[in-house]
């Protein structure tokens, strides 16, 4: 890579690092601080340039999502058919910091 296209490729890389959302559960492991060493990173390619692109166009247009509908046998499986509503409710309590009571942990109440 020429480097032209190099200073461009990181100023993307970190363009991208930029503008990506912090990972609330995680605070440690962040994909902006993946991205922004990647930046930095003395045998970048193009091709993680473009496929580090593809990723935040996905994820800002949600593109993927209207692409591959998932169907309701996987939303609602016969076996436990409220499991991801109850995960999504669980991940958005767990945000506000509203924790289960250890009684509802204990005796398996939702």
């Amino acid at each position: 890579m020429s480097t032209n296209h190099l200073r461009h490729a990181q100023q993307r890389l970190r363009h991208i690092a930029a503008e990506w959302p912090a990972d609330p559960l995680r605070p440690k492991i962040q994909l902006k601080a993946f991205l922004t060493a990647l930046a930095e990173h003395p045998a970048l390619s193009s091709t993680a340039v473009a496929a580090a692109n593809a990723l935040h166009q996905n994820r800002v247009s949600g593109h993927v999502s209207h692409y591959v509908p998932i169907p309701q046998t996987v939303l609602k499986p016969a076996s436990m058919p409220l499991h991801y509503i109850r995960l999504k409710e669980g991940y958005e309590k767990t945000l506000k910091g509203i924790g289960r009571p250890w009684w509802k942990i204990f005796f398996g109440v939702w």
